[in-house]
């Protein structure tokens, strides 16, 4: 009954289509819920020891990495502040089961380089910067990028943006 209760924790809301940031799609009990009762009910469907979908940042939080839930809202809302200001950048609200969604450079989908798949950035509790690239290709999924930070997202921005 723990994997239902969860299931139902993460379940995005029918807005979801309409998203043009992360903070758009906040409001599955996982984000309104006091953060104890989340992580309570996120552990206890966990003990089995399989992979559990959950936001990025649950995940940190849990690990000890993250201090919060409010610390990762604001690297999602830093990331969508720096991307949604720059040309060719679209939030997708639609990511894994409760993630919070990604943003994909569209000039890099097509064009002269023939990527089908565009330059995608997510956030990851992968490692501390919080923030993976994944280059725009065609083939199989490469290696994320891991970018140490917002100010290392908007050091190489330009080398991201250049794949067209």
């Amino acid at each position: 009954m723990v994997g239902l209760e969860w299931s139902q924790a993460i379940e995005m809301p029918r807005i979801v289509a309409a998203a043009v940031k992360p903070s758009d799609i906040r409001r599955a009990w996982v984000h309104r819920a006091p953060e104890d009762q989340v992580l309570a009910l996120y552990r206890a469907t966990a003990a089995g020891g399989a992979r559990v979908p959950a936001p990025w940042w649950l995940r940190a939080v849990v690990a000890g990495e993250l201090d919060s839930r409010e610390s990762g809202f604001r690297v999602e809302d830093r990331v969508a502040q720096l991307l949604s200001r720059r040309i060719g950048w679209e939030y997708v609200p639609w990511g894994a089961d409760g993630e919070a969604g990604y943003w994909e450079f569209m000039p890099s989908e097509g064009g002269p380089s023939g990527h089908r798949i565009p330059t995608t950035i997510l956030n990851t509790d992968r490692h501390t910067g919080w923030i993976d690239v994944l280059p725009a290709h065609s083939g199989s999924t490469p290696s994320p990028i891991a970018v140490p930070g917002l100010a290392g997202l908007r050091a190489r921005l330009g080398e991201f943006e250049a794949v067209r």
